[in-house]
């Protein structure tokens, strides 16, 4: 049944304040305006017979005598096919000129998904990417940050994740995205064709915070849907940085105790409860969570990359336009490297990580005018191939591909008996032909 009131007591930023009753936490309202329009609000908190809500659009245009209709439901997601290469704002709403979505309405923000039906990840997400694929593999229902910090490449890196992932359906939710951003999203998915599995929720820097708050629980509430039906779901959130930074300004707003550095005491849970809808569902689909944590003044140990390194299972470092060897970890990949892909793939990743590693002090004993042995240059060597070929995040070649490339690496670089391989493998899959 609806409630019509028309006593605005305050209103602050996007909040309203309303004596109402009978109303529930994160219940939908419309508002209308005395000029005509209307907007919607959903409840934020309850004091009594106070009400504070949250506007969708600014609250210029409100007068206290508008009457506000609570519409006894939650906020909902339109789920159906009639999605896929569609652009939606946070509140779900259409924002390329398209007709309406039709389709099940499906809440937001729900519980993860029944423990009872969740099996241990055991399949890859196939990226393309090499830094990924080979080092620090990708899992079906895996949830990993990208830490990076503000005018790196990462959403250049969503983006060719999503024109080259197996996943059948990606799910891009753009938080806190400048115009160009948002463009070149559109433009990346029209060049490559992947727009017909594409879906965007996009949130620009310009709107309200409240639809930033939506975004990833419109995305993740529709990546259920899909999951549910089978289908191997990718959600792409970026940036994280500002999901957390708009509850730290309604937090504010409403006059709210701040925990570290102005953030909200709830900001684990705020980031956990979406990270949590990562699943492989038993007999059906998966979600799968990659997102974008910028970190002020690249620390880490801000809240915000602190918190989510708590949550997730890994993180790719992302600096310098490259994924860094080194700090990046999936604690994931153990459950399919030589089990689902190729017997010589943990033998041939660790060779090359550990070698290029050695590279390093090469190179700083280079720096320092120190006479180089014929195996420092080999390690140099090899280190300008490997950046060249792995670490380059143009690269587009399969898993497979990959390995016989970082065969070929090794062969051109060392001796058999110096990339420290097993003996089986090494005459199984070194290249015909090449030195040792």
């Amino acid at each position: 049944m609806k409630k019509v009131y028309d006593r605005i007591v305050d209103m602050r930023g996007n909040l309203i304040t309303v004596i109402a009753h009978g109303v529930s936490m994160g219940e939908l309202a419309r508002v209308h305006k005395s000029n005509g329009t209307s907007t919607y609000a959903s409840v934020l908190r309850i004091e009594g017979e106070v009400v504070t809500l949250q506007c969708f659009e600014n609250t210029r245009g409100i007068a206290t005598n508008d009457r506000v209709t609570f519409l006894g439901k939650q906020m909902q997601a339109t789920c159906s096919e009639s999605l896929l290469g569609r652009r939606l704002n946070g509140a779900g709403e259409p924002i390329d000129g398209g007709p309406a979505i039709s389709g099940d309405h499906v809440e937001i923000g729900s519980p993860s998904f029944n423990p009872v039906r969740r099996i241990v990840p055991r399949d890859m997400v196939r990226t393309n990417i090499p830094m990924i694929d080979v080092f620090n593999c990708l899992v079906k229902s895996q949830k990993i940050p990208i830490f990076s910090i503000a005018g790196e490449p990462y959403n250049a890196l969503l983006m060719r994740i999503a024109n080259q992932t197996d996943a059948d359906i990606v799910i891009v939710g753009g938080m806190g995205l400048r115009f160009d951003d948002y463009q070149a999203f559109i433009d990346n998915a029209e060049k490559s064709g992947s727009l017909d599995k594409t879906i965007m929720f996009i949130h620009r820097a310009i709107d309200p915070a409240v639809e930033c708050l939506l975004v990833p629980d419109m995305a993740l509430a529709c990546a259920e849907h899909f999951a549910t039906q089978d289908k191997n779901v990718l959600v792409l959130l970026t940036d994280m940085t500002a999901f957390a930074d708009a509850i730290k300004e309604i937090m504010i707003t409403m006059d709210q105790v701040p925990s570290n550095r102005g953030y909200p005491g709830s900001l684990y849970s705020d980031l956990a409860s979406r990270y949590e809808k990562a699943v492989d569902i038993d007999g059906s689909g998966s979600i799968t969570i990659i997102s974008v944590t910028t970190m002020p003044g690249g620390d880490v140990t801000h809240p915000i990359p602190d918190n989510t390194g708590y949550i997730t299972e890994g993180q790719f470092y992302l600096h310098g336009g490259r994924i860094d060897p080194f700090g990046s970890l999936s604690r994931l990949k153990q459950q399919v490297i030589g089990k689902v892909t190729r017997e010589d793939h943990g033998d041939v990743a660790n060779a090359q990580i550990r070698l290029y590693a050695d590279s390093k002090k090469a190179s700083e004993r280079q720096s320092m005018g120190f006479k180089l042995s014929r195996w420092d240059e080999k390690l140099l060597h090899f280190s300008h191939l490997f950046e060249d070929r792995m670490m380059n995040l143009q690269m587009n070649i399969s898993l497979e591909d990959a390995l016989d490339l970082g065969w070929t690496t090794l062969a051109e670089c060392f001796e058999r008996h110096e990339v420290g391989i097993k003996q089986t493998l090494v005459d199984k899959y070194w290249p015909k032909g090449a030195n040792g």
